[in-house]
């Protein structure tokens, strides 16, 4: 049974432009240390980040919530909420950080959920079902994307 589909689609550029310009305080605010660690390793990080910053947006999007903690990436000179964004106002919104991104040895991107985005995904499984996560990431050019499928299994006992 489908709970959710989401999708995103990130500009590299962009992602560039905020390490460029917020430096850690970009990675530190919408990155785990893990996120961070596989990023830096790679020959282009912010692809590397780029495609994770979709997987959490297209998770969220998943989950019927929002990302709460950045207003896009307008508002980084401190680390509040940004009052404004729709996000700040929905008390359903998930931090970025409850959203993980790994890889498999044999480097198929897996979704970790904690906190918030967790308590959503038990919330919207049914009872006696267990909820399933499904990640495809992929480059190409300036743009990353995500696409996310959450599914209910029925769980044996």
């Amino acid at each position: 049974m489908i709970l959710g589909i989401g999708s995103d689609l990130t500009d590299i550029r962009r992602i560039t432009q905020s390490l460029e310009k917020y430096e850690d305080r970009f990675e530190n605010r919408v990155f785990t240390e893990a996120e961070q660690i596989r990023a830096r390793a790679q020959q282009s990080p912010a692809a590397s980040y780029a495609k994770r910053f979709a997987a959490k947006e297209a998770c969220a999007k998943a989950l019927g919530v929002g990302i709460r903690g950045l207003s896009g990436l307008k508002n980084m000179q401190d680390t509040k909420i940004d009052e404004g964004s729709p996000a700040a106002h929905n008390p359903r919104a998930v931090g970025f950080k409850d959203i993980l991104v790994e890889n498999e040895l044999n480097g198929r991107p897996v979704l970790k959920l904690s906190g918030e985005a967790e308590t959503r995904l038990h919330e919207i499984t049914p009872t006696g079902m267990t909820p399933e996560v499904h990640i495809s990431l992929s480059d190409e050019g300036d743009y990353a994307m995500a696409f996310v499928v959450l599914s209910a299994a029925q769980a044996s006992y």
